[in-house]
């Protein structure tokens, strides 16, 4: 097990702190084509949206699958899904660009755009369908224009011994390195995070805290998990 305590010193970035959710998706089925979300609007597959349990209408997602690193764009209208564990639930379309339907169910991020964010395409239109767009030899294919960030690292290998609250797991470093940026400056608890390969593929998970005693982090848990609600406390005494 190889764990480092990432420190960031200092941030240099076009981009807003986002706030970001890990967890399980999934997408409507074919029932509700064209019933009423709870913000008024029909649900149509074809349309770039979701639900979400508390994040207000319209606002602006960002989603990733962990499994292939394939991302899109929605905008919340509706509530949502009231599964254990999900956080997420997609329109069909999405899903299909995620490539999860087969599976039914996927592990993402979900990061908050802002409005004015220009690197998320134009969310209102509706996604053609894969035989729409062949129909369609005048459609083009908009590439986002490319931002760049600038973290700078002192990282240094640890024996922990110490009980923290993880966070959630990625496998895009990026979105690691944002998200340990935003809570060290939010909450000033040192981030730690810790390397494991499952099945070949490396999965790197966010930790944050010391904690000499689980009570003490139970406290922050607590706290903690009225924004991240999958969060959970890990001993590292026992690593």
């Amino acid at each position: 097990m190889k764990i480092f305590t990432l420190l960031i010193l200092s941030l240099f970035t076009t981009l807003l702190s986002a706030q970001v959710q890990t967890g399980k998706a999934s997408f409507y089925g074919d029932k509700f084509e064209g019933r009423l979300t709870a913000s008024g609007e029909p649900y149509y597959h074809k349309n770039a949206t979701a639900a979400h349990r508390n994040l207000p209408f319209g606002t602006m997602l960002k989603v990733t699958n962990l499994a292939n690193n394939k991302v899109a764009y929605v905008k919340v209208n509706d509530r949502g899904p009231f599964v254990s564990g999900r956080i997420i639930d997609l329109s069909k379309s999405i899903a299909h660009k995620l490539d999860f339907v087969a599976a039914g169910v996927a592990d993402v991020v979900i990061e908050v755009l802002e409005t004015d964010d220009l690197s998320a395409p134009n969310i209102e239109e509706p996604i053609a369908s894969v035989s729409e767009t062949a129909n369609n030899s005048s459609n083009t294919i908009t590439t986002p224009p490319v931002e760049s960030e600038f973290y700078e690292l002192a990282i240094d290998r640890v024996k922990p011994d110490w009980i923290g609250v993880q966070i959630g797991s990625f496998q895009e470093l990026a979105n690691l390195i944002r998200l340990a940026d935003n809570l060290k400056i939010s909450y000033q608890k040192e981030v730690t995070v810790q390397v494991k390969t499952i099945n070949g593929v490396k999965i790197y998970s966010l930790i944050l805290g010391k904690f000499n005693t689980r009570s003490k982090a139970e406290n922050f848990r607590d706290h903690f998990e009225k924004k991240y609600p999958d969060c959970f406390i890990v001993d590292l005494t026992t690593s």
